[in-house]
């Protein structure tokens, strides 16, 4: 072969070899090809609580120190109901203390008769993981850690998680706490989430406190002179070894291990205006757990795209009106309230349908609205549904996926005379149906 023909092929081979190191492949493409190497998983849109992926999503595990997700929530609505203050100063106790001294468990090392504010004591509990200030913070709110875990299963009732039981504010098992387990739980107890749980309980942190995030999404910071650091490798930490897990996007949220629980993951990142929320259960290494949660935020992002499906206003086509009684009009007609927007995937919103449900509170035997109606009048909601292979449903027990159904003009009752009219002409018409059955039955 020509030497110049060579000289050729190899630097463009060279070129090729150069452009393709440069081209990034999407390590998901559907659904069923989102291969997890955790026991239990669930990726959800933390905007509508969609669920848009599952795996063994129900099952209960150990959450290990996930279970800080609950505490944090808890502390900040304290401070909301004024209860105590950022500013607010405890000591720590002798149960608190010996857990800091334990060297098998994440701790900053506290000290006895010093005052700590909440706020330290919260961000080396939501950044460092720290088990002992995650206590004192208990202590504080409920007097005992054992009235806390009280107020912990009522929030995780309240919030509607259907799998869970909390036996300490910690995540650690009982067990390794010796005589110090919470009064009114078992000494082997351990607490249990399931994922889809904790994404739950990660959706209502996110929503109704995203402040948090604020202070999960600090790599790393000060504590009582000494320099601390966020166990999310997948924030910008500076650490060579720790940069193949950064994500761009991610401010959250808590990570989780013990022997029992194995390596668990819940995370939050935001990217172009979208939220996503991801739980890993039960991996079997500290790298895994970042791993296959890159793997599931990939899926979101590059596979699904809010979309409006259907607008504000809009009418079911053949149902667009609903009948009324002793109305100056016979019917009323009816829309969505507001829009209906989810992330949906490429060429999948055609698959999306809406099915009605009226209020049969507000309806006659007849399935007929009473007049008066008032425009606004809310008679009822449209369900979302998704007519394709998979449906994950809500993160929720109820349907939220469903939207208000409302009457788009008001009828206003007919008069005494009119409605005096109408019921002779229902008489009269209901007695010439009689006699002509009567008649027929005559001649049959």
């Amino acid at each position: 072969m020509n030497y110049n023909i060579k000289k050729v092929l190899s630097l463009v081979l060279t070129a090729f070899v150069i452009m393709a190191s440069y081209i990034t492949y999407p390590i998901t493409t559907a659904a069923e090809e989102v291969e997890l190497n955790a026991e239990s998983a669930i990726l959800v849109d933390a905007k509508t609580g969609k669920v848009l992926y599952a795996k063994n999503p129900d099952i209960l595990l150990p959450p290990a120190s996930m279970t800080k997700m609950m505490t944090e929530y808890l502390v900040w609505e304290a401070v909301e109901n004024g209860q105590i203050s950022w500013d607010t100063t405890t000591q720590i106790s002798d149960y608190a203390y010996s857990i800091s001294a334990n060297n098998s468990f994440s701790g900053v090392g506290l000290k006895q008769q010093q005052d700590y504010t909440v706020q330290e004591l919260y961000e080396a509990m939501a950044i460092n993981s720290d088990n002992a200030t995650t206590i004192a913070l208990a202590e504080l709110i409920a007097g005992s850690e054992g009235e806390f875990v009280k107020l912990m299963n009522e929030k995780g009732e309240e919030m509607g998680l259907e799998e869970y039981e909390f036996v300490n504010s910690t995540g650690l098992d009982n067990a390794d706490l010796g005589e110090n387990y919470p009064e009114g739980t078992d000494p082997n107890a351990t607490n249990l989430l399931s994922a889809r749980s904790s994404a739950l309980l990660a959706y209502y942190l996110v929503n109704d406190y995203p402040e948090a995030l604020e202070i999960s999404k600090i790599p790393q910071i000060e504590f009582d002179g000494e320099v601390i650091d966020n166990w999310n490798y997948m924030l910008p930490h500076e650490g060579v070894n720790l940069q193949q897990f950064f994500y761009e996007g991610v401010d959250g949220l808590k990570t989780g291990f013990t022997t029992l629980a194995g390596y668990s993951f819940t995370s939050t990142a935001m990217v172009d205006n979208r939220r996503f929320i991801t739980v890993v259960m039960k991996t079997e290494s500290e790298a895994e757990r970042f791993v296959e949660t890159a793997k599931l935020l990939d899926y979101g992002f590059s596979q699904f795209s809010e979309q409006e499906l259907f607008p504000a206003g809009y009418q079911l086509e053949g149902d667009e009106t609903i009948p009324v009684a002793k109305g100056k009009e016979d019917a009323v007609n009816v829309s969505l309230s507001k829009a209906i927007n989810v992330p949906v995937k490429a060429d999948e919103a055609e698959l999306y349908s809406l099915q009605y449900h009226l209020d049969e509170d507000k309806l006659n035997e007849a399935g007929e609205l009473i007049a008066p109606v008032e425009k606004g009048d809310v008679i009822g909601t449209a369900e979302l549904v998704y007519n394709g292979d998979k449906d994950y449903g809500y993160i929720f027990s109820d349907s939220s996926n469903q939207i208000e159904l409302v009457t788009n003009e008001a009828v206003e009752k007919s008069n005494w005379f009119m409605l005096t009219l109408g019921a002779i002409g229902d008489f009269f018409a209901n007695l010439f149906t009689s006699a002509v059955d009567w008649i027929k039955g005559l001649f049959s």
